[in-house]
C-alpha cells in the first residue's frame, strides 16, 4: 500500500481536464444465466467511447511524441495498439509511430527506458513493456535493438529473492514493481526475444512468498500486513504470465478480488491487472467482471465530453492519459489486438 502510492510521483504531469464527474450510477441489473465467452465482445457503444478516448489521447500527445513521461507513454500506447493502431497504420498510426520515437530517444545506453525526465524500474517496465507489443506486432529492427537493451536490463537486475523494486540494482522487491517487470518479460519472450527460464521461474517464487493463505490475496511484500486488490490482481498476472496455470493458488485469489470489487486507493492501476488476469481465467468469471466495469465505465457522465475519463477521487496525480489509457485497455480486452491479452 505504502509504496504503490508513490507510483503518483513516478506516473505524475496530470493534464488539465474538466472538474470531477459525479457518481456513475449502479452497474445494470445481471441478466440471467450467461454470455458464452466468444460472444464478450466489444460492442457499438463501447467502441464509440474508445474511438473518442483514443481522438482525446491523440490531441493529448505533446510535441515529443509523449504523454508525460515513459511509463504514461507505455499506457498510451497499449490503449492505441490494443484497437489495431500501429506505427503509421490505421488511423492513428502517426500518433503511434512519435509514441514509438519518444521511447526509443529514451532509451539509455544500458537499456533504460526513463529519458530526460526520470523515472524509475516503474517507468522502464511499463516502457519496455510497450516496447516488446511494438516488435512482436512489426518486426522493426530498431525497435528490436531498444527493447532487447530494455530487456537485458531486467534480467541484471532481478535481485536474489526473484523480484525487482526501484532502482535498476538488484536490491530490494515488491510485487507492483516486479509484476511490471514480468509483463515485459513475457511480452519480449512471446516476440521471440531471449528471456532465461530462470529469471521467470525465480519471479514466480517470489511472487508466491507473497500470498496471504488466509485470505487468498497478494501482498506488497513478503512480510507486508494485509493483501489488496491490485496486489492480488499482480499476482494472479504473474502466476499466468509465468506458465503456472494449474497453479492451486489461482482460485483462492479470484475469490478474493470478487469478494474485494475494487481498491479505491489504487483504482486504475488495480483494474489494468483485473483485466489482464480475469480474462486469462476466462468463463463465467471474466464475463461478469467485463460487463461490470464496461457499464461502470460507460455510464452517463463517467466518460467526459471530451472523450477522456479523469475522476479526481481516484489517483488523480496521475492524469487524464493515464486513466484514459486504462479504461481504453479494459474495454478493449475482447478485441485480442495485443499479443500480452492473447491466450
Amino acid at each position: 500500500m505504502v509504496r504503490l502510492i508513490a507510483l503518483a510521483a513516478v506516473l505524475g504531469l496530470a493534464a488539465a481536464v474538466p472538474a470531477t464527474p459525479a457518481d456513475p450510477p449502479a452497474a445494470r441489473e445481471e441478466p440471467k444465466g450467461t454470455v458464452p465467452e466468444d460472444k464478450v465482445k466489444m460492442d457499438p457503444e463501447a467502441k464509440r467511447a474508445v474511438d473518442a478516448a483514443l481522438k482525446f489521447l491523440a490531441k493529448d500527445q505533446a510535441a515529443d511524441g509523449s504523454w508525460g513521461n515513459t511509463a504514461i507513454t507505455g499506457f498510451t500506447l497499449l490503449a492505441f495498439m490494443a484497437n489495431g493502431h500501429l506505427p503509421n497504420q490505421g488511423d492513428h498510426g502517426k500518433v503511434v509511430a512519435a509514441g514509438v520515437r519518444y521511447l526509443l530517444a529514451s532509451t539509455r545506453e544500458d537499456g533504460y527506458v526513463v529519458g530526460s525526465r526520470g523515472g524509475n524500474m516503474y517507468c522502464h517496465g511499463m516502457a519496455a513493456l510497450a516496447l516488446t507489443q511494438v516488435y512482436g506486432m512489426t518486426g522493426d529492427a530498431d525497435v528490436k535493438k531498444a527493447t532487447k537493451k530494455a530487456i537485458d536490463l531486467i534480467v541484471k537486475t532481478q535481485n536474489n529473492e526473484g523480484g525487482w523494486r526501484y532502482d535498476p540494482s538488484p536490491t530490494g522487491a515488491d510485487i507492483s514493481v516486479t509484476i511490471m517487470q514480468v509483463m515485459a518479460l513475457r511480452g519480449a519472450k512471446d516476440a521471440g526475444l531471449q528471456v532465461p527460464d530462470k529469471v521467470m521461474a525465480d519471479a514466480l517464487k517470489y511472487i508466491n512468498k507473497c500470498r496471504d493463505a488466509r485470505s487468498g490475496g497478494y501482498k506488497y511484500q513478503p512480510y507486508s500486513s494485509g493483501p489488496g486488490y491490485a496486489r492480488t490482481a499482480a499476482g494472479v498476472c504473474v502466476l499466468y504470465l509465468c506458465a503456472d496455470f494449474e497453479a492451486k493458488d489461482i482460485k483462492p485469489a479470484v475469490d478474493y478480488l470478487e469478494r474485494t470489487g475494487d481498491d479505491q486507493g489504487h483504482y486504475w492501476y488495480g483494474h489494468y491487472y483485473a483485466a489482464h488476469a480475469l480474462n486469462q481465467v476466462g468463463g463465467e468469471v471474466w464475463e461478469k467482471y467485463y460487463k461490470r466495469m464496461r457499464d461502470r465505465l460507460l455510464a452517463p457522465g463517467y466518460q467526459l465530453a471530451n472523450g477522456s475519463w479523469y475522476d479526481q477521487r481516484r489517483e488523480a496525480a496521475y492524469g487524464a492519459a493515464y486513466q484514459t489509457s486504462i479504461a481504453v485497455l479494459i474495454l478493449s480486452v475482447p478485441t485480442h489486438y495485443l499479443p500480452i491479452y492473447q491466450k
